[in-house]
């Protein structure tokens, strides 16, 4: 599910198009075993807290929701490093508030990724160049040796992956994975 098409096409793949903020099923699923979601935005790219807001806490927790209705027993999220429902910096405070939602839906096992600093191609995802992100970027690249394992960048390809093995690799209860343990899991 996402916010427009993909723009791919394979066999396995089937694109749903969905307004996150009027979710209440989703067209032509009945019936969830696991879901993963990765859905998140930027305060600048969803042009307020508000916005932000919307699709960080209130679409993921729809998603979560919707799926649970469906019959998903497990749940894997991508969050970020520092979420904190307690915390005094507002993007770490709603990624926190999010977890804590998903938390108390009653998923069998909830498995949360927290990395860092993402790296990848965020021109193929219609996102702006962030010159902050790539000076961050040089500097981890420059002083990698001294940065500690979970402060360390990593491709969402890693997040992917750790999400994948740690949901299905998760009985019961919540595990949340740090970038540190997901730069070490192998690629699959």
């Amino acid at each position: 599910m996402g916010r427009r098409p993909l723009g791919i096409n394979h066999p396995k793949l089937t694109n749903h198009v969905v307004d996150f903020n009027q979710l209440t099923s989703i067209p032509g699923l009945d019936h969830v075993d696991d879901v993963f979601i990765a859905l998140g935005t930027t305060i600048k790219a969803s042009g307020s807290q508000k916005a932000f807001k919307a699709v960080d806490f209130e679409a993921v927790v729809a998603v979560a929701g919707v799926a649970k209705r469906l019959g998903a027993t497990k749940l894997g999220v991508v969050s970020t490093m520092g979420a904190d429902a307690d915390s005094t910096v507002f993007y770490n405070r709603v990624k926190g508030e999010t977890e804590k939602a998903l938390s108390q839906m009653g998923y069998s096992a909830l498995v949360i990724a927290r990395p860092s600093l993402l790296t990848g191609d965020r021109g193929a995802l219609a996102q702006a160049a962030r010159p902050a992100e790539k000076l961050g970027m040089l500097a981890m690249a420059l002083f990698r040796p001294v940065i500690p394992v979970n402060y360390r960048a990593i491709g969402a390809d890693k997040v992917a992956n750790a999400l994948l093995h740690g949901v299905h690799a998760q009985r019961h209860g919540i595990r949340v994975i740090l970038s540190g343990e997901m730069l070490s899991i192998r690629l699959t």
